[in-house]
C-alpha cells in the first residue's frame, strides 16, 4: 500500500515567484524562508540578478544564498546589481545573503573591488546553507 506525503500549501505570492521562475532561473525554495540560487554566466547572469532583485523587494521574509559555482565573470554592471541585492537583503529587510562557490577568477574582481569585506562568502553551498542555520 502507497502512503501519500502532505503537500504543504504555498501562499499565492510564492506560487507567482515560482511561476516567474519556471525557465528563467534554476531556484529553489530550500525551505520557507531560504532561497537557493543557481546562478549562470552571462548575460543570463544579469537577467537571474534582476528576476532574483524583484522577488526579495515583494518579499521581506527570505534570506539568500547565491551559489556562483557557473560564473566566470563579473562586470561593472553585474557588481552594481549585487550591491542592490546586499542592500536590499541586509540593509534594508535585515535579512542574510550569502556568496557560495566562488572561482578564481571571480574572487578576483571581489578582492580588487573589496567586495571580499562586505559580502559574506563560504566555499560551497552546503557551508553557506549551514551558516544560515547557525545564524538563528
Amino acid at each position: 500500500m502507497t502512503y501519500l506525503r502532505p503537500v504543504r500549501r504555498l501562499d499565492p505570492a510564492s506560487w507567482k515567484s515560482l511561476l516567474e521562475y519556471s525557465g528563467a532561473m534554476p531556484i529553489q525554495n530550500w525551505s520557507d524562508t531560504v532561497l537557493l540560487v543557481e546562478l549562470a554566466d552571462d548575460p543570463q547572469f544579469s537577467d537571474d540578478l534582476t528576476s532574483l532583485l524583484e522577488t526579495v523587494e515583494s518579499r521581506s521574509d527570505l534570506d539568500v544564498v547565491l551559489n556562483f559555482q557557473d560564473v566566470n565573470f563579473l562586470n561593472s554592471s553585474n557588481i552594481a546589481k549585487l550591491l542592490k541585492l546586499r542592500k536590499v537583503q541586509v540593509v534594508n529587510h535585515q535579512r542574510k545573503l550569502k556568496l557560495c562557490a566562488i572561482n578564481t577568477h571571480v574572487w578576483g574582481a571581489f578582492l580588487v573591488t573589496g567586495l571580499d569585506k562586505i559580502f559574506d562568502l563560504y566555499d560551497d553551498v552546503a557551508s553557506g546553507l549551514a551558516s544560515l542555520q547557525l545564524d538563528q
